[in-house]
Order: C-alpha cells, then sequence, then structure tokens
C-alpha cells in the first residue's frame, strides 16, 4: 500500500489491458510482471504474499521464544520442535533410522491375518493406507461425532493419475513411478528392487484407484452418507477384521459408522484376501517411507520435492529451512504459537471493525434472499433461519486448546511429529459417540485463510487473514468491501451453494427445500457449470466447471452481496471521486487485487484435477461478467470481451 493514499497502489494497473475486456490483468497487469514467481514458490499473489509476511512474523516470534531463558510448556514444545527441525547434521546422520521400527513391523508381518492389525497401528501414526479414518460430526446428527471410514492411500494427488491416458497424466505417473524408485533406493534397495517395487506399489494403488470415487461425486454429500451398523460392515467387507482393526486403533466396537465409498471398503475387503503378503508389505512400507520423507535426512528432502514440488508444481527450488520447519510448528502446536501472534499482531481495532463488516454483509445477505423472484416464500423462511444461525468467529478462538501431556525433544524431530500424530490420534477416537465441541477451529490464528463449516453451520476468519491486501481498518472502504468483504460474503454463500445448501440451520443433512426451489437453483448452477468448463488452464486443459461449482457460485454471491453492503454503507457516508475512479470501480479494483496470483503451468495442470476453486483470473472475470454492478460500474457494452447477454448471466444469491 502507498503511504498517505487511499491505500491502492495505481502503479499495479495495466493500462494497456480495458477493464471491460479483463478485468483481472486490468487492475493486475503491472504487479504480475514486476513480481515474478519466486523459485521456492508454484504460485504468487495476494495470498501467498501475505503467507510469506506472515511467516516472517511467526519467524522472529519463533527465533524469539527459542532464546528465552525461562519458558512455559507450551514455549518449550515451541523451541523444542522447531530446535529439532533445523537440526540438519543430526536428521542427515540418522538417514532413514527412524523409519526402523515401522518398517520391522510391517516386515513382521507372518500372513494376510496381519495385515489390518498393522493398518491399524499405521493409522494410528497418521498413514491413511490402504483406506481412511477419522472423527467427525455425523452429517445427520451434527451434534455427535462419529467414525468415518473412506478411500485413500493413493501416493498421486487424485484417481485420474492412475487411470486416464492423456499427455498430463502420463506425464505424472511417469515421473512418480521414477519417484517411487529413488524411494525404494534410498531405503537400501538395489536399483532392480527398488524398480520391481515401485511396479508393486504402481499396481496395488492403480486397484484402490478404480475403486475410488471421483472428485465430484466426492462433492455431493448424499453420495458419501452411508451409515452402517457393526453388522452391516462385516457384511460390506467380511474381507476386514473389523474387530482387529477397531482394537487396533484404540476403539471399542463402535454400533455405527459411515463409510462414505462403500464400493472402495469392498474392494480392499477383497484385496486384503487376494494380494500376496509380499505386496503388501511393499505398499505399506512405500506409504510410510513416502509420507516421511520430507521429515527425513536431505537425500529424502530433495527427492520429496522433485515429485511434489517440482513436478505436480513446477516450483525450481526448495523453500528455506526455517519455513518448512515452521509449517511443522503450525501443524503440531499451531495454536500455542497462534496465541503468542494474536498477542503481537492482532489489534481490537481490527476485530470491531471486522465485527461491523460482517454484519453489515448478513444484513445484505438477508435482503438479496427476501428479493428472489425464484424462490417460494416457505424455502426462503428457512433460508433467514438458516442464515440468521450462522456463528461467527473473528480473529481468534475463544478457548484456547491445550498441549498438556505432549513431549518434545531437541534432538529428535520425527519423534516429535510421530508423538504428535498419536496423540491427535487418541484425541480423536475419544470423541467417537460424544458431544460437538463448537469452539474449536479448523484453523489456526495466523493462517492466511477463512472457511465455512455446514455442520456447525459457522464462518471463521483467523486473525491473519485481516490484514493488507485483504483488511485495512485506514483504508478506502470501498477496497475493504471489495476484498475482505467479498471473503465474507463468500464464506456466507458456502452456506448456500450447492453442497452447503443441503445441510439445514441446525448443520444436519435434511432436504429443507421445495421440490421447485431446488429445480430452479440446480438450474441455475447449470448455467456457472457451462460458463466455466470455456475456460482453458493450458492448452487442452479446462475448468472442471462440476468441481469448482461449489466455489464458484461462492465467489459470484461473496462479490454480489459484499457489493450490495457497500452501496449501503456509501448512504451513510456518502459519494466521493478518489484517484479519479468512483466509489463502484474502487470496489472493483479492491475486489481483484485480493485475488491477483499468477501460477506455473504444472501447478495450474495439478490444480485443475483435483483444486474446487477456479484459477485467479476466472474467480475475478467469471463473476464479474455475470454481475450487473460491474456492467454498470465500468459502461461494459455489447463487443467487449466479458459482456454476457442479459439472459446468458449467470445470478443465484
Amino acid at each position: 500500500m502507498q503511504k498517505n493514499t487511499w491505500g491502492f497502489d495505481v502503479k499495479a494497473l495495466d493500462r494497456a489491458v480495458r477493464p471491460q475486456d479483463d478485468l483481472f490483468r486490468y487492475v493486475n497487469g503491472n504487479w504480475l510482471k514486476q513480481n515474478p514467481i519466486p523459485l521456492s514458490e508454484s504460485r504468487w499473489g495476494a495470498f501467498i504474499a501475505l503467507r510469506h509476511d506472515t511467516d516472517k512474523s511467526l519467524h522472529a516470534l519463533v527465533k524469539e521464544v527459542t532464546t528465552k531463558k525461562s519458558r512455559g510448556h507450551e514455549e518449550h514444545l515451541i523451541a523444542d520442535l522447531y530446535r529439532s527441525g533445523m537440526d540438519m547434521k543430526r536428521r542427515n546422520a540418522a538417514g532413514a533410522k527412524p523409519l526402523e521400527p515401522v518398517m520391522k513391523r510391517i516386515d513382521a508381518m507372518k500372513d494376510s491375518s496381519d495385515v489390518v492389525p498393522t493398518v491399524a497401528y499405521l493409522h494410528t501414526i497418521g498413514v491413511d493406507a490402504p483406506f481412511g479414518a477419522g472423527v467427525d460430526q455425523d452429517l445427520k446428527r451434527s451434534t455427535h461425532y462419529i467414525l468415518y471410514l473412506g478411500q485413500s492411500g493413493l501416493g498421486m494427488p487424485d484417481r485420474d493419475y492412475y487411470l486416464k491416458n492423456t499427455p498430463e497424466e502420463r506425464r505424472v505417473r511417469k515421473a512418480y513411478r521414477k519417484h517411487a524408485v529413488r524411494i525404494f533406493a534410498l531405503l537400501g534397495c538395489s536399483s532392480s528392487v527398488a524398480a520391481v517395487r515401485a511396479e508393486t506399489v504402481m499396481r496395488v494403488e492403480t486397484a484402490l484407484a478404480k475403486a475410488s470415487m471421483d472428485k465430484v461425486s466426492l462433492r455431493d454429500p448424499h453420495k458419501i452418507y452411508h451409515k452402517k451398523s457393526y453388522r452391516e460392515l462385516l457384511k460390506l467387507a467380511p474381507g476386514i477384521a473389523w474387530k482387529q482393526y477397531f482394537s487396533g486403533i484404540g476403539l471399542k466396537v463402535p454400533a455405527q459408522v459411515i463409510v462414505t465409498q462403500p464400493d472402495f471398503a469392498k474392494r480392499v475387503g477383497r484385496m486384503i484376501r487376494e494380494l500376496p503378503l509380499s505386496d503388501w508389505k511393499i505398499y505399506l512400507a512405500w506409504h510410510v517411507a513416502n509420507d516421511s520423507a520430507a521429515l527425513l535426512s536431505q537425500k529424502f528432502i530433495d527427492e520429496n520435492f522433485a515429485f511434489y514440488g517440482r513436478t505436480l508444481g513446477g516450483s525450481k527450488e526448495l523453500k528455506p529451512l526455517w519455513r518448512r520447519v515452521l509449517g511443522t510448528v503450525n501443524g503440531c502446536v499451531g495454536e500455542a504459537l497462534g496465541k503468542i501472534y494474536v498477542k503481537r499482531h492482532f489489534t481490537l481495532r481490527a476485530k470491531r471493525k471486522m465485527d461491523e463488516l460482517v454484519n453489515q454483509l448478513f444484513v445484505a445477505y438477508e435482503k438479496r434472499i427476501r428479493g428472489l423472484d425464484w424462490m417460494s416464500p416457505g424455502t426462503k423462511r428457512k433460508a433467514l433461519v438458516k442464515l440468521r444461525a450462522i456463528n461467527r468467529k473473528i480473529g481468534y478462538p475463544s478457548r484456547w486448546r491445550s498441549y498438556r501431556g505432549l513431549v518434545f525433544k531437541a534432538d529428535d524431530f520425527f519423534g516429535n511429529i510421530l508423538r504428535t500424530e498419536v496423540r491427535e490420534h487418541k484425541r480423536a477416537m475419544k470423541r467417537v459417540g460424544r458431544g460437538v465441541r463448537r469452539h474449536e477451529w479448523f484453523m489456526t490464528p495466523q493462517t492466511v485463510n477463512a472457511y465455512y463449516t455446514p455442520t456447525l453451520n459457522e464462518i471463521v476468519f483467523p486473525a491473519a487473514i485481516l490484514q493488507p491486501p485483504f483488511f485495512d481498518p485506514s483504508a478506502d472502504d470501498a477496497l475493504n468491501y471489495g476484498a475482505i468483504g467479498a471473503v465474507i460474503g463468500h464464506e456466507i454463500t458456502h452456506g448456500f451453494d450447492d453442497e452447503g445448501s443441503k445441510f439445514g440451520a441446525d448443520g444436519n443433512l435434511n432436504r429443507w427445500w421445495g421440490d421447485r426451489d431446488r429445480a430452479l437453483f440446480d438450474e441455475k448452477g447449470v448455467v456457472l457449470v457451462r460458463q466455466y468448463g470455456g475456460f482453458e488452464v493450458a492448452p487442452g486443459i479446462k475448468v472442471n466447471g462440476k468441481l469448482t461449482l461449489g466455489e464458484n457460485i461462492a465467489d459470484l454471491g461473496g462479490a454480489s452481496i459484499a457489493f450490495d453492503a457497500y452501496l449501503h454503507h456509501l448512504g451513510k457516508t456518502g459519494r466521493k471521486l478518489v484517484g479519479g475512479f468512483t466509489p463502484e470501480q474502487r470496489f472493483f479494483l479492491g475486489w481483484a487485487r485480493a485475488d491477483r496470483e499468477h501460477a506455473r503451468p504444472e501447478y495450474m495442470k495439478t490444480a485443475a484435477a483435483v483444486d474446487p476453486h477456479s484459477p485467479s483470473v476466472y474467480r475475478i472475470n467469471g463473476p464479474a461478467s455475470n454481475m450487473n454492478e460491474f456492467y454498470t460500474a465500468f459502461g461494459v457494452r455489447r463487443g467487449d470481451r466479458l459482456y454476457r447477454e442479459p439472459g446468458d448471466r449467470a445470478k443465484i444469491w
């Protein structure tokens, strides 16, 4: 931000581009030219740059903690974990030795009856193969936790990398094979043995991929909700020794579980009976090593980066060690560090102004719902009940997590992480069947992001996102409404997108819509699916309009609601030109700036396959082309590239 101005650097604009043709590049073009992607990053823009800045602040706090003479328990945890991660001399000397106890347990399997107990043990240390298990709210009884069993066990990002035969899938598959060979070599295998084992991994994972549900289907909560009694579970997948499994993960046989992909469970059961024990040993050892590679010696780290960082993300070099270790600290004791971060970097003024913005967004949303011409009065009443019931969490938790009993050692990085995984697993298992803890957060305060949870019906905005360019109490109001206002509106809209709208005000999955209303809503979604499905990411690769539908609805709804809230605000403050721009134009400048980003081709192609978000350029130009407010603000007319005929424009909320 330029000092002593309204908060927007006009040098970022590319005035050779007309906003009517490309709002994203008009607002961000020069900034993108002048800010190339750092070698250690796969993309660069508003979110990533702010995460960089936040990491620098966190790094300073961690270094301060490590040099203090007197520290409490949580500060000791932060200091010891950070020191252990930074000690590459010790990590390099250890090589693969930290894995030996787990590998010996796998190698000790004598027959197929040992597979399930071994899988259960791996689940307690965070290795989800060949299936996954986790504890979460029951989608239809959101007041209580239940155990979920679902698909997992793949080393590549999605099933399609195993099953499709496009140039991109072949490129990644070839690199993955080489990656597996090199990891096995680092474990001490000869080149010939490593090659054979890599093929075994591919064979087992391809079988799992064939039974896996695709990404679009996974978005539908009705398709992944299959509650089973213990008897039904035994009947569904008799090849899995479920009693042994539950005992192994520290859980009494539950009365009910939710199986998210029944066909996958059946397939795993058959594979346990049919696959040779030698295949299971290779496959499970692979996942232990592959999941742990970034936590071991430099050779393992480099190989992990070669595939996941360079092949999939296009990054040219590793992030510095301190940033990688800081990420581990955030992952293991994030709220302990967050408590310190909030005291230093989050002001009461920011929280108060954010509260005010959120209130205005809810007022605007309620007005929008009341004015919908396609929704019946009965469904509107229920939508308003849900809107008013949305809980708001801003800045940091009201109750901090306790890390009592957790032990870290300054000379045992891998062991520290293992102890964290075991502790978190036990913590999760204790929750099964119990009431939900509504005060908990799923992001730390130092996370540059925000989220909506349908089963809790709540929106959450961590402290770290409440910074420029998203939020600046000193900047022009238009910029704040366009940036953080649209983020707030985005998260509220997730409660009413194609997935979130299936959950009621109480967080339960139920059909609260009138049939005609739902049909009209789905028809409106089809317009966005068609529009975004035409956007190209790379030659021959387009945005998956169905996969990204929820985020696209939230982007359009968020910007529209934020604009309404800003117009209401203008009614109180009055209008004025600033920097030669009208209030409405400044709103769109702030909105487009907050989503500025460019990315490497490898990252773009990977994201197209697995990311429910559209590329940044389409997160701006897509909604803009549908918003009458944008047309009016910039005088968009027929013939301009962002112009759509009125009947072709999408409008949902």
